[in-house]
């Protein structure tokens, strides 16, 4: 069963969550990638910027005010090359999608009585309500922490070409 007070509470968590994984870093492994398909962690923290403001909280306000309202167009895996994100200042990236976080909480916690069964007909996916929409905006949250700690794991296991296994298996 949804509980919007869970969902909530837990996206402002998560903005602690990625602080502490994200501020402080050195460029070695903000930038580092094990490999050409993988994002860094600094494309991945472009990526939660736009995406927090052009994605989730757009889409579930949109919902929330106009069901009806056709979604604007968004391509976030364009977005890597077409927005440079590995050329991007990290620190400055770090602090402006904290900066939207806090923002995306502001205006939850502003939230009078939102109708969280309204409903958007998705062209492909059918009927998806602003439930679902906040649902996966934490699912997003998740996803992408697991990443960050995958990175620096791999990260780990490169720079000391020593075995991990011993901490447990990933």
């Amino acid at each position: 069963m949804f509980n919007a007070v869970h969902v909530i509470a837990e996206l402002e968590r998560n903005r602690t969550v990625f602080q502490g994984l994200l501020q402080d870093l050195e460029p070695e492994l903000y930038n580092w990638k094990p490999d050409d398909k993988s994002w860094s962690i600094l494309q991945i923290v472009c990526h939660l910027y736009d995406i927090e403001r052009e994605d989730f909280r757009e889409r579930v306000q949109s919902v929330l005010e106009d069901p009806q309202k056709p979604f604007r167009s968004i391509e976030p895996q364009d977005w890597i090359e077409g927005r440079k994100y590995a050329e991007q200042d990290y620190n400055a990236a770090v602090k402006s999608f904290l900066d939207e976080r806090d923002q995306s909480i502001v205006w939850l916690h502003s939230l009078d009585n939102p109708g969280w069964d309204n409903t958007y007909q998705h062209q492909i996916r059918g009927a998806m309500s602003a439930a679902l929409f906040i649902s996966n905006w934490l699912g997003h949250d998740q996803l992408h922490i697991r990443q960050i700690n995958r990175l620096k794991r791999q990260y780990l296991a490169a720079q000391t070409g020593l075995d991990l296994t011993y901490a447990g298996n990933w």
